[in-house]
């Protein structure tokens, strides 16, 4: 029996040094031919000298013969890879000409890393870090700063529901619409680093103000200009555009087509029609759209339309599909001025509608030769807008957030002590900072990307997504901890309508459930895989023989590549990543060998849901979004460590950086997990979960006491406080209550020692417990506290009061006239 247990143990032990050679070829992604040489070499040795029965060396030499058989190329490409690729073809779903205009946007780059399952850091820590000019500084110091001491958030969203005319004046006259219009234009030409700065800072004052300000310089009619407009259309709008003298809106979304963009039914038919006076060849326009920001005081229409030439006046085309043109709000027929009232967040918005609009052809963006270019032209400048707008606002309204609350929290008392000790409140605190940390590093290095021309499609749909749901979440938990002073609305009021426009930013440029179910993953598949697009455009190849010739390749590379992420996945999970290369030691190597782990899981998930569900995973959407998250979680982990080290790696900051860190490693573990519960061919689910999770789920949330390193951090006049909230506006004026607040805490700071003082006279029974301001009196009595020191904790106690005073009126002043 010792002897037979012996064999069995000589002969586990040679297989498992003969197993070790293909998983290391796979691990470090050797070759086929080499790594065909080495598991050769390795056979031989364990045929010579290994422990087994002969036919079990047999067995395995006729395993590895298939391996032998596909270094020949010719042979393989002609026996095996021609049948495969007629399967393919039958397999990859149709895609449609927006569908694939949206996925030829774009560039890829750390993305695309994260998805070969084996990311370069250098490409990602090479990247410099954001920067701002000294005229973007000048600007966002001057005048940003004078326009946030001009907002009045409560009389602009209860008494005027618009910006006063002074401010309207104010952004036109310092070019606020034309942030991203080239300085030879008239603009400011400023980068994406400074359009985010400059929004993150106004929003943190007012909704409505970044609002109005963000939609010129994002998708619209500037931008289109800037890349595709003729320069005689440059020339005539953009330096009006520059000096506000027009307005420009946009005109995309209608009742019949909101989410399915693609789908609007807004037509322009090429005819012949008058024009000041004389016949020419224009379009005659028909549209009814909605939900357009700015179009109620708009001079200028940007439409998107799909354009028709049953006469072939312009071409042989009947059909020329979606069309851009710029439209004079003043043209005939044309219909503006009416407003919707997005959740009390009273921004210019609203319909437009057209009737008959005849223009000239010269209207079209680009010209005629730009006709049904419309949509191309929308997902190529979507690519990258995408990522600054809503993102930013969200950070600005999520810092201020964060300012506020853990100031607002540690000022506040209840029970006798600051609530911001509470553990519950310092749960929900640390979940504020985390959250916004997140933010502030995928935004500052996403726009670092597009300021270096950069076009990041998948990222930006990322950015929009996450920002606004964990800005969602930050506004939930900032009206959590400040309960009653939170949800009273008047002057006094700081969050209440940033809160109440949350739900804007989650529906609007994509909806976000669009954009996690469809977009993130179903664009990224594609998109940022090392293989899949090169595949399709083989298949899609006309020439059949070089179509197969790349194919051949393609596949047997992206093969490789499977099989080294399942390697991977699997060493890295048995051994906790502990020993796979990064670029960094120091606190925060754990968390680059983390990331490590899960690009190459999330790479092996990817590539085996692609090739079990083929075209029916586009209409698996949970499953296709638990894939899209868990993208999503590593590639915000990468900037939270690349953000760290832009920012100099303060040691202060780790405990942010450990938690964002966590958070997000855990959610993309369990979002693993819910992908492995619910995918449908079990067999293959289990494989997965073998190679994923052989050691189970073993990665934890952040701690409770990480959760108060944060807390101790911002609830103390810091530098890591003022880092995390950088972009909001801090001017010492009456109305910015974030810095009123920040004064307060500064104050209660400084007499933290008074205040320990008392209470220890209040416990030690020398002063009775009760009312505070009678207690600050006897213990001056008393002699405990000195005349000065009691007039300072008064003088604290009336600050705090009117900190948490809230705001009250008379009925009338409440009735809408």
């Amino acid at each position: 029996m010792i002897g037979h247990m012996t064999d069995l143990l000589i002969g586990l032990f040679w297989l498992l040094l003969f197993a070790a050679v293909p998983i290391t070829m796979a691990y470090r992604r050797v070759d086929l031919g080499s790594s065909t040489l080495a598991i050769g070499g390795a056979l031989i040795v364990y045929s010579l000298i290994g422990y087994g029965h002969p036919l079990w060396f047999l067995l395995l030499w006729i395993l590895f013969a298939p391996l032998v058989v596909i270094n020949f190329t010719d042979f393989r490409r002609e026996k095996i890879t021609a049948r495969l690729f007629d399967v393919y073809k039958s397999m990859v779903p149709a895609i449609s000409d927006t569908e694939r205009e949206a996925l030829e946007s774009g560039s890829v780059s750390w993305d695309g890393e994260l998805f070969t399952g084996l990311p370069n850091w250098a490409n990602l820590m090479s990247q410099p870090a954001p920067e701002l000019t000294a005229e973007e500084r000048a600007f966002l110091d001057g005048p940003v700063e004078k326009l946030c001491a001009m907002l009045d958030d409560w009389k602009i969203t209860h008494e005027l529901a618009d910006l006063p005319p002074e401010v309207w004046e104010y952004l036109r006259n310092e070019r606020f619409f034309a942030m991203i219009i080239p300085t030879e234009y008239g603009g400011l030409g400023f980068s994406a680093v400074a359009n985010s700065a400059v929004l993150a800072k106004i929003c943190s004052r007012s909704v409505v103000a970044a609002t109005t300000v963000a939609v010129p310089n994002s998708l619209g009619p500037g931008e289109l200009l800037i890349h595709y407009g003729t320069e005689e259309q440059k020339n005539h709008w953009l330096p009006r555009l520059a000096k506000g003298e027009e307005i420009p809106c946009f005109a995309l979304t209608g009742p019949r087509a909101g989410s399915d963009a693609g789908a609007i039914p807004d037509t322009g038919v090429v005819c012949k029609g008058q024009w000041e006076g004389k016949e020419i060849v224009g379009i005659r326009l028909n549209w009814d759209k909605r939900y357009i920001t700015l179009a109620p005081v708009a001079t200028v229409v940007g439409l998107a339309f799909k354009l028709y030439d049953p006469d072939h006046l312009i071409g042989d085309q009947d059909d020329y599909g979606i069309t851009a043109a710029l439209i004079p709000a003043s043209t005939p027929g044309v219909v503006t001025g009416r407003r919707h009232l997005p959740l009390n967040t009273p921004f210019q918005n609203g319909p437009t509608q057209g009737k008959d609009v005849f223009v000239p052809l010269d209207f079209i963006i680009g010209g005629v030769e730009r006709a049904g270019q419309g949509w191309k032209m929308l997902m190529e400048q979507l690519a990258a807008g995408r990522a600054i707008s809503l993102p930013s606002e969200s950070q600005g309204s999520s810092q201020a957030a964060v300012y506020a609350s853990t100031a607002y929290c540690r000022i506040r008392k209840q029970f006798g002590i600051s609530i911001a000790r509470f553990e519950g409140v310092e749960e929900v605190l640390a979940r504020m900072a985390g959250h916004t940390y997140i933010m502030n590093a995928g935004i500052g290095c996403t726009m670092a990307a597009i300021k270096q021309g950069e076009i990041p499609a998948v990222p930006s749909a990322i950015m929009k997504y996450h920002c606004t749901e964990m800005g969602r979440m930050v506004g939930n938990d900032a009206m959590d901890v400040q309960g009653g002073k939170a949800i009273i609305s008047g002057p006094e009021n700081y969050l209440g309508r940033a809160y109440d426009s949350i739900p804007i930013s989650i529906t609007v440029e994509g909806a976000n459930i669009l954009t996690r179910n469809l977009i993130i993953f179903g664009q990224g598949a594609i998109r940022c895989h090392p293989f899949v697009f090169d595949e399709m455009q083989a298949a899609a190849n006309p020439d059949f023989e070089q179509g197969l010739r790349d194919f051949d390749n393609l596949l047997f590379r992206h093969i490789g590549a499977t099989m080294s992420n399942a390697a991977r996945a699997f060493v890295m999970a048995l051994t906790h990543a502990r020993y796979t290369d990064v670029p960094r030691q120091g606190p925060t190597k754990r968390y680059f060998q983390h990331i490590n782990r899960y690009s190459a899981a999330f790479a092996l998930a990817a590539d085996t849901a692609m090739l079990i569900l083929g075209g029916e995973l586009k209409r698996k959407e949970t499953l296709s979004s638990r894939l899209g998250d868990v993208f999503s979680y590593i590639y915000l982990a990468s900037m939270v460590l690349k953000h760290h080290e832009n920012q100099g790696s303060p040691e202060e900051d780790l405990p942010l950086v450990e938690w964002s860190c966590r958070a997000l490693l855990y959610k993309a573990q369990e979002q693993f997990h819910g992908l492995l519960r619910n995918f449908p061919n079990r067999a293959v689910a289990g494989m997965l979960r073998f190679l994923i999770f052989p050691r189970g789920r073993s990665y934890d949330a952040p701690s409770d006491k990480l959760g108060k390193q944060i807390v101790r951090l911002l609830t103390r006049p810091t530098e890591a406080r003022e880092r995390l909230c950088a972009n909001i506006y801090k001017g010492d004026d009456p109305r910015n209550m974030p810095r009123r607040l920040q004064k307060v805490l500064e104050q209660v700071e400084a007499n933290a020692l008074l205040s320990r003082k008392l209470q220890d006279a209040i416990r030690s029974k020398l002063v009775t417990p009760g009312d505070e301001i009678a207690a600050i009196h006897e213990a001056r009595d008393a002699g405990i506290l000195s005349a000065e020191e009691a007039a300072s904790l008064l003088a604290q106690d009336a600050a705090v009061m009117e900190m948490i005073r809230v705001d009250d009126f008379p009925p009338e002043a409440l009735r809408r006239s």
